[in-house]
């Protein structure tokens, strides 16, 4: 009865769209092709948090950060963090 009208999580999460946004992919490839590591990418309202293991690689990606928003098409605002 009531069970029947809710829907399963299996049946609400296949109908959740999981690709990610095109800012996120290409930041994760930029800096997986060229540093070899993986970060992690969120995407907000005014910038794009990118967490990065090392403060080595924040710095150097700070420095890069006018060819990664050219290569990446970006126009928000990039903010590196570490941990």
């Amino acid at each position: 009865t009531y069970y029947k009208t809710m829907d399963s999580l299996g049946s609400l999460l296949g109908r959740k769209d999981f690709d990610e946004p095109p800012e996120i992919t290409s930041i994760k490839k930029y800096v997986q092709d060229d540093y070899g590591v993986d970060v992690s990418v969120l995407v907000r309202e005014r910038d794009i948090v990118v967490g990065v293991p090392s403060a080595a690689l924040a710095n150097t990606l700070r420095l890069k950060t006018p060819e990664i928003k050219r290569r990446c098409q970006l126009t928000k605002r990039l903010t590196f963090r570490i941990g």
